[in-house]
């Protein structure tokens, strides 16, 4: 039986020159039952280029931005779909690839995550040195600190099973770009089978991501990703440390939100 297919495209203030044509790649690549655009503190000249999206494609917008992570979780809690999938708004990942990673969700992976460092994957333009050397460094940090070894963590193209979205989605808490990370440690605790799928991946040199203070903070994310899936896992120190935080996972805080409105 053939699973339906949802696709949220997280963005930030993005260039509508760029994201309405992508937009149109990803329908024609996945033909997806829905495609849900998470629209962070848009100018009034975006919302109005949007109005050219394909029409499965539906727009969020959202005054403030709310970050990577909170912005595709929202999405996920909003799609009814078989697989959930994500894909960055830039289109360093192409249609035909994000297809690939839609389709080892299909064959049988609760999580499929696409991969621009993986030995198959092609790289049709390279990050500066400094963005290459920190990611590098991240991947290796991530590899050693989860339980889940991969070539990328932070790839943004991944998608998931609705039943593995339902297992995760009041683990996760990280409202920026270590939401990735926190997803796959996460999944990882859960015994998920996670898939690295090889991309065709090329370097957008107008990323909003500043470097080195983007990958401080997702080295930070990492850390308590960590403790999270060991909490999962039942590790008692980590079980401990839990129990003293009252922080509200990123579904709880969007149910509050709806109660306080």
């Amino acid at each position: 039986m053939s699973q339906s297919v949802g696709v949220v495209v997280p963005a930030y203030r993005p260039d509508p020159e760029r994201l309405v044509p992508y937009v149109r790649a990803l329908v024609e690549a996945l033909d997806p039952d829905a495609v849900r655009v998470e629209l962070d503190a848009p100018r009034s000249e975006t919302l109005d280029a949007l109005d050219d999206l394909p029409a499965v494609a539906d727009v969020n917008a959202v005054d403030a931005r709310r970050g990577k992570g909170a912005a595709i979780t929202a999405g996920f809690e909003s799609l009814g779909t078989d697989v959930l999938a994500f894909a960055d708004a830039d289109g360093s990942t192409p249609a035909a690839s994000m297809a690939d990673v839609v389709a080892a969700v299909r064959d049988g992976a609760d999580l499929a995550v696409g991969s621009r460092r993986h030995p198959n994957a092609t790289v049709a333009s390279h990050q500066t040195v400094a963005r290459r050397y920190l990611g590098d460094g991240f991947a290796w940090l991530a590899r050693h600190l989860t339980e889940v070894p991969l070539y990328d963590y932070q790839c943004g193209a991944k998608a998931v099973t609705a039943a593995a979205w339902n297992d995760v989605r009041t683990h996760l808490y990280e409202s920026g770009f270590a939401w990735d990370i926190e997803l796959i440690a996460v999944s990882g605790a859960f015994g998920h089978r996670v898939a690295e799928v090889p991309v065709v991946w090329e370097d957008q040199p107008n990323s909003t991501v500043s470097p080195v203070d983007t990958t401080l903070k997702m080295a930070r994310g990492l850390l308590r990703s960590r403790h999270r899936a060991r909490t999962i896992r039942e590790d008692r120190l980590h079980e401990l440390l839990d129990a003293r935080s009252d922080e509200r996972s990123l579904v709880e805080r969007f149910s509050a939100e709806v109660t306080d409105d």
